[in-house]
């Protein structure tokens, strides 16, 4: 078995990957992220199969988000970090390591996959197996928190207090971490793309105008904040109207942008509070002294270190390159396995 092992490892390379619902990143160990590409699949409406010999899939598939025609749909397989839709999650996966191999035969990687703290183990299981069908050798899971805070390089083996928020596109993740564990957490269904489902409501409610989810994910990254801005922004949205049904287009700003993502960005601010009110005394200590680390795509929304300081009276950082950090991390994690795996859940122990 031994000699198999060796003989695989010869022809495959380990791959540590951030499974989001907004976006996927492949890590490879020793030469860093090789890919970061959308979650979605463009498939033949009613099943299953991937468009373009299977090739449907990541950009490709995003820029055909809300412009297909009947026959087709472009769907993203996760959803709030978990699996929504587990055979075109696997085909996913299967499409992402094939393209970082660039070879469809002679390859059994070792996979790392980053998921949320708070699944279940009905969901870690759905995790296992599809990455299993799709051609990993072993797979092992870390929650994104732990992840996040080693791509971050936080010392988050050592007996301190780590603080972690990563603001994703389906989940925000909130832990305390220390000695490789999770001490406290909050686990939160509310992101990047719940600000973006406020945004369309606000066009709705304020303009009777419809826009689109690129539109509204558009608007949040030109123009959003969490805080008041020293010169606040304008943006031209571009939509259907819901009275006369034809194309329209709205000056919209940045404060009205920001009051329209208030109740989502409360939501997180308020599982950071509670997060810290479990937090035992010697960790929140060394919380007051260190502060804590933004990660995630969120952690680029304008001013969301700056609401949160305001809001629980502590130190914020915002970490280098927040969007990568969590493949980074995995990254990390795959360059030396042996001494991480008290971080690890792998998958010879589920089943």
């Amino acid at each position: 078995m031994y000699i198999i092992d060796r003989l695989l490892s010869f022809f495959s390379v380990d791959m540590g990957i951030d499974l989001g619902t907004a976006n996927t990143l492949v890590c490879l160990r020793g030469k860093g992220i090789v890919l970061m590409e959308p979650s979605v699949v463009a498939v033949k409406k009613g099943t299953n199969k991937v468009l373009l010999n299977g090739n449907a899939v990541g950009e490709m598939a995003k820029a055909m988000l809300g412009r297909t025609p009947g026959s087709i749909e472009a769907i993203r397989p996760m959803k709030n970090g978990v699996i929504a839709n587990f055979d075109v999650t696997e085909k996913m996966l299967r499409y992402f390591i094939n393209k970082v191999h660039n070879r469809r035969w002679g390859y059994r990687p070792r996979l790392v996959i980053a998921v949320p703290h708070g699944i279940t183990d009905v969901e870690r299981r759905a995790v296992y197996a599809s990455a299993e069908r799709a051609g990993a050798r072993k797979v092992y899971l870390i929650d994104e928190p732990k992840a996040a805070g080693i791509g971050a390089g936080m010392p988050v083996t050592e007996p301190t207090g780590n603080m972690v928020v990563d603001i994703g596109g389906g989940t925000t993740e909130v832990a305390v971490i220390s000695l490789g564990g999770v001490v406290t957490s909050q686990s939160l269904r509310v992101a990047g793309d719940k600000m973006d489902e406020a945004i369309i409501q606000h066009m709705k409610r304020t303009y009777n105008m419809d826009i689109g989810p690129r539109m509204a994910e558009d608007t949040k990254i030109k123009i959003g904040s969490a805080f008041p801005l020293d010169a606040e922004l304008t943006l031209e949205a571009k939509g259907r109207d819901f009275i006369t049904g034809l194309p329209r287009r709205e000056i919209i700003s940045s404060e009205e942008v920001r009051e329209a993502m208030r109740e989502p960005v409360n939501a997180i601010i308020e599982a950071i509070r509670l997060c810290l009110e479990q937090t035992p005394p010697e960790l929140a200590a060394d919380i007051f002294d260190r502060g804590m680390v933004l990660t995630g795509g969120g952690a680029l929304l304008r001013g969301i270190d700056k609401a949160i300081a305001r809001e629980t009276g502590l130190r914020v950082v915002i970490a280098d390159d927040p969007l990568t950090c969590v493949a980074r991390g995995t990254g990390v994690v795959l360059d030396d396995l042996t001494r991480m795996a008290g971080v690890l859940e792998s998958s010879e122990t589920e089943y």
